[in-house]
This record gives C-alpha cells, sequence and structure tokens, in this order.
C-alpha cells in the first residue's frame, strides 16, 4: 500500500488546527500538528511533508521567516493561511516562497480543494496515473493506454512498465530489473530482455515512436526522445 500524503499544518489557533486536522485525515491524508513557526520547522525536517498549510499570524516564528526558511532547502508546496486580506499581504507571501495564499474565514472544500491541486502537481500518483508523452497508465485499474488506444498487458508485463514509468529517464540495469520483478531468477537469465521485447511490439504496434530505449551492455530506460 503507498504511503499516504504527509500534510504539515502549522497554526496557533488550536480550534483551527484540530479541525483542519480532522479533515485532512478524513480525506485519507497523514497530518503532523505544530502551534507555532519554530516547532512547525522542526516538524518540517523531522516528518518531510508533501505540502505544509501556515498560517502567517504565528508566536515564536513568524510565518514569512517560516517560509523562506523551508524554501531555503526544499520545493515543498506551502499554502498560507491568513486574516490579512491586503493586496501587500498576499505579495510578501508568495514572495516569500509561499504557493498560495488563503484568506480566513475559510471554507473548507475550498481548502481541501486546493490541497489535492498542490498535491496532483508535485505526486502525479495520486491520482493513480503515470503519464510519459502519449502513455497512459492507470495505476487502480490496471489498464495502460496509447493515444488513446487500449493496450492489453500480462500482469508481468503491466509491473515491467510500470516499474519503468516509475523512474523515467532513469537507465535500470538488467540485474536491476530482475531482482524487482523476478526475484527468483538466476543472474544471466534472458527474461528482462524478452519481456522488454514484448512489451515494446505491443507499445509501438501502430507504429507509435520508440519509448523504451535499450542503453548497450547496461539495461533500459523509459524515456520520450522526441
Amino acid at each position: 500500500m503507498p504511503d499516504l500524503p504527509k500534510v504539515l499544518v502549522i497554526e496557533d489557533e488550536k480550534d483551527t488546527a484540530r479541525f483542519i486536522e480532522l479533515e485532512l485525515q478524513a480525506e485519507g491524508y497523514h497530518t503532523h500538528i505544530a502551534l507555532d513557526g519554530l516547532t512547525g520547522l522542526a516538524h518540517f525536517r523531522e516528518h518531510q511533508p508533501d505540502l505544509v498549510i501556515l498560517d502567517l499570524m504565528l508566536p515564536v516564528l513568524g510565518g514569512l521567516d517560516v517560509t523562506r526558511r523551508i524554501r531555503k532547502t526544499s520545493n515543498t508546496p506551502i499554502l498560507v493561511l491568513s486574516a490579512k486580506d491586503a493586496l501587500q499581504d498576499k505579495i510578501d507571501s508568495l514572495d516569500a516562497g509561499a504557493n498560495d495564499h488563503l484568506s480566513k474565514p475559510f471554507s473548507i472544500e475550498e481548502l481541501l480543494a486546493r490541497v489535492r491541486a498542490h498535491l496532483r502537481r508535485t505526486n502525479p500518483t495520486l491520482n493513480g496515473e503515470l503519464r510519459i508523452a502519449d502513455l497512459v497508465i492507470d495505476l487502480h485499474g490496471r489498464e495502460v493506454f496509447r493515444a488513446g488506444r487500449r493496450i492489453e498487458l500480462t500482469s508481468k508485463e503491466f509491473e515491467l512498465l510500470e516499474f519503468l514509468s516509475r523512474h523515467p529517464a532513469r537507465v535500470l540495469s538488467r540485474y536491476e530489473l530482475e531482482e524487482q520483478l523476478w526475484p527468483g531468477y538466476v543472474g544471466g537469465s534472458n527474461v528482462v530482455d524478452v519481456s522488454i521485447g514484448c512489451l515494446r511490439r505491443k507499445l509501438e504496434r501502430e507504429g507509435e515512436r520508440r519509448l523504451i530505449h535499450t542503453i548497450r551492455s547496461v539495461g533500459y530506460v523509459l524515456r520520450d526522445d522526441r
């Protein structure tokens, strides 16, 4: 089972923090709460969240300073919550490195929608899909489409394509592929080469350009060389 997306909420109003936490958990997110900026930074370093929801008016260390410090080492999305609705406050938070700004009071439905949008951009597998060029892999339905054409794959071919797609543009050795997908096989077999050949024929049956490339004496890589 994949890890749940992690969201760090840095909010000094306990009731608001708890409300957001419960709503996020109901949506299937793993949450951490901090009630001041300094604790929030410590939680960020410890838990490495996928997204940060951050109030600007924080004790100990203000929201803008927290944003700047996070941004020095990470591109994690930061969604700012603020009772300040002035244009300059929004500009300041965005210039400090925030990705989004939502004024209080806010609609929880809008907050959750923005959380989903930011996580989709940073982690496309949360949609249950992997994409490269015109190739779409539906992870939940275990279906594959190329330019809208449905491609029938065996279970092992699907696993091979999924593994390649989770490491786009990375050269994977035959040994690594064999270890991951055929752990019972003895090294030196041609099971990887045969399976890649079958997969290529299915993906390129209608004359589509090649996406799985051979790296001589090493292995294979999935990439779009267009």
